[in-house]
């Protein structure tokens, strides 16, 4: 329903017009009052990249946050990763990540975004504590923050939004309402566009697409050609379900049944060994595979995913956000 709402398909977004601009209202004034100097942000010692959103619901960012760690880290920079850890509940903050972090504590994208690069990782809703406990435990030349475009308490020197090509804004309006955590117009404050959909690019946005890799057995790591599972039963809990099954499809993939579920939900073994019968194979994103990892099936699969870009959009990207870090030293 929401977003049938949101997509512009149903007037029920008239009845939430009212919240709606509040919520605009609050955002805009917090937004001013950071710019304005009456609330207080604070400076990191290297420079930080922030990798957003303008709307809520996936749209490839941590794809994306993914790509660019391992592309500075291959470059010989030292990066450093915070997030505000959504899905995790941690004793205390801020959290640095190690090999033995669950999800439940640290949420599922920063689990991630640490198993795929390495890199250090830490989470707080304060994102400032963050980032300075990245830079108390070790060097770190530059900071990613997974998110965060509208937490203006951490200076930046790098805006990335991520924008989906086929939904992009929605109807238009704020929260909850529309998608929109700001307005569109906010794009001509950022450093860089990421569109993702090969082809939806428009004018001076970056083009990227998601290219699918091997399925991977969560019990014994094989890998195999998504299209040579049988029996497939699809499942995913991301902000949109319908790119990974749609994807699915590209592939060649016509599951018996695809799950939506809620994003940052957690499982547990009896809700997903229900999901299929006897002879099935249970296929799920990646996100949802560091989550199940602990207790998972030999019938379980994921199916990961890369960022791609064009070489010269790629370098160049590289190239001005890698020139942050030499400026700084």
């Amino acid at each position: 329903m929401i977003e049938r709402i949101w997509s512009g398909q149903s007037a029920l977004y008239l009845l939430l017009l009212p919240l709606s601009w509040l919520y605009g209202l609050v955002t805009q004034v917090l937004r001013f009052s950071y710019q304005k100097g009456w609330k207080k942000s604070w400076r990191a010692p290297v420079p930080v990249v922030v990798v957003g959103n303008l709307t809520a619901g996936g749209n490839g960012k941590t794809p994306v946050v993914i790509w660019l760690v391992e592309q500075l880290q291959q470059r010989g920079l030292r990066v450093g990763v915070v997030s505000r850890g959504y899905g995790g509940k941690a004793e205390r903050y801020p959290l640095l990540l190690n090999e033995n972090t669950a999800t439940s504590q640290a949420g599922d994208e920063p689990v991630l975004i640490f198993q795929r690069t390495g890199a250090s990782v830490a989470v707080s809703p304060v994102r400032a504590d963050a980032v300075r406990a990245l830079l108390a435990a070790s060097p770190v030349d530059l900071i990613v923050t997974d998110d965060g475009l509208q937490h203006y308490a951490l200076q930046r020197d790098f805006e990335i939004v991520v924008v989906d090509g086929v939904r992009r804004f929605g109807n238009g309006h704020w929260l909850p309402a529309g998608p929109m955590r700001e307005r569109a117009s906010r794009l001509r404050t950022v450093d860089a566009v990421i569109v993702n959909g090969e082809g939806k690019a428009q004018g001076s946005e970056i083009g990227m697409r998601l290219q699918p890799g091997y399925a991977v057995n969560l019990l014994t790591g094989e890998k195999r050609q998504a299209d040579a599972l049988n029996d497939v039963v699809a499942m995913a809990g991301i902000g949109h379900p319908p790119r990974f099954f749609a994807t699915l499809h590209q592939l060649g993939l016509t599951p018996q049944k695809e799950v939506a579920f809620a994003d940052h939900q957690a499982f547990d073994v009896a809700q997903l060994e229900a999901l299929t019968t006897s002879g099935q194979t249970l296929l799920m994103t990646e996100k949802d595979a560091v989550k199940c990892r602990s207790f998972a099936r030999e019938n379980w699969w994921y199916l990961p995913v890369d960022a791609q870009f064009g070489e010269a959009d790629r370098e160049n990207l590289l190239q001005r956000i890698a020139a942050l870090a030499a400026d700084r030293k």
